[in-house]
């Protein structure tokens, strides 16, 4: 995976907001007149729905790479040139901060090197679009977790059912190694949310994604050397690993801020709730990897319960918020 925010592993980490499927949030700049509302939101659902093309595509063209660099080649070239993008853009202040701030920073990066390295290790072995379906496991155990609500049973069943599907009765059919992966990945993409928004909340701007992408490149690289050896530098490879890097976290960061500048956060987490089926989609254009059709319903029924939980966290907030305020 990839991807801050829903964050698919590649998705770009939003400040200050309780933990959702899709991170933390940002509450919508207002937006005037009829005509205002309906261009605001459309503006920003394309570039949402674009962004999440660009990373499970980005994640489609990674696999192609991985024959002559292996999974751990892939995400630490991809790690590294995301890092050096960000720093040059955002030219992050590294004075001034405490020893936990750099400790929040340092897990966060750990958090995105592991959600890649075990997303990239499961898309050897399993389709690209079941990958995402496992991973996203993770931000909805955590949404359902945090809503501690009677109706979150209703979601996690769902999603279980949908789980139980892609299984057809065994993991052997998926290769039980692949499909845990990608449940580990989704752990550590539910890690990834919690310290993004610590460190949005620590760190301005991007500052803060800018040096944990740093962290997470210098944690990768030395497996991923030791992986691809000089395979990592041949011109091809490190040409894909540039345009995976685009794809996968440099334009769908920049689309999704854009985006969460003006689109509320349960509209942004219930079209992030889509990856799963893009993911889907791009395997089968680009890799040519098909799905049966039980393996598209228990897709289906996993993004029917990340949008369900989504839907059943925004209105519990509004709940909250109108109690405090009468």
């Amino acid at each position: 995976m990839d991807q801050p925010t829903s964050a698919a592993p590649g998705h770009a980490p939003a400040p200050d907001a309780a933990p959702s499927i899709s991170g933390a949030l940002p509450a919508p700049a207002p937006t005037e007149g009829t005509g205002g509302r309906l261009g605001a939101r459309l503006g920003p659902v394309a570039m949402v729905v674009a962004g999440g093309l660009s990373v499970q595509f980005g994640s489609a063209v990674a696999v192609t790479i991985m024959p002559s660099t292996g999974a751990a080649g892939v995400v630490a070239l991809r790690l590294a040139v995301a890092a050096v993008i960000l720093l040059v853009v955002c030219r992050p202040r590294v004075r001034g901060y405490a020893r936990a701030d750099w400790g929040t920073i340092a897990v966060f990066g750990l958090a995105m090197a592991g959600m890649n390295g075990l997303f990239y290790q499961a898309l050897e072995r399993i389709p690209l679009g079941v990958a995402v379906t496992l991973e996203v496991l993770g931000p909805l155990a955590l949404s359902v977790f945090a809503s501690r609500r009677a109706m979150s049973v209703v979601w996690a069943a769902l999603a279980l059912g949908g789980v139980a599907l892609l299984s057809g009765g065994g993991f052997d059919r998926l290769d039980p190694v692949g499909a845990a992966y990608a449940v580990a990945a989704g752990g550590c993409w539910a890690a990834y949310i919690l310290f993004s928004a610590r460190t949005g909340r620590r760190f301005p701007q991007a500052d803060g994604l800018a040096l944990a992408m740093a962290v997470a490149a210098l944690i990768s690289m030395p497996v991923g050397f030791a992986e691809a050896g000089s395979g990592l530098l041949e011109p091809r490879t490190v040409a894909l690993g540039v345009a995976v890097a685009l794809m996968s976290s440099v334009l769908p960061y920049t689309l999704e801020l854009l985006a969460l500048r003006r689109l509320p956060a349960a509209t942004f987490a219930v079209l992030m709730s889509l990856e799963p089926a893009i993911a889907a989609v791009a395997g089968f254009l680009v890799l040519h990897q098909a799905l049966s059709t039980s393996d598209a319903l228990a897709i289906a029924l996993v993004i029917g319960a990340s949008m369900g939980a989504v839907r059943s966290q925004s209105r519990q907030g509004r709940r909250e918020r109108s109690e405090s305020v009468a």
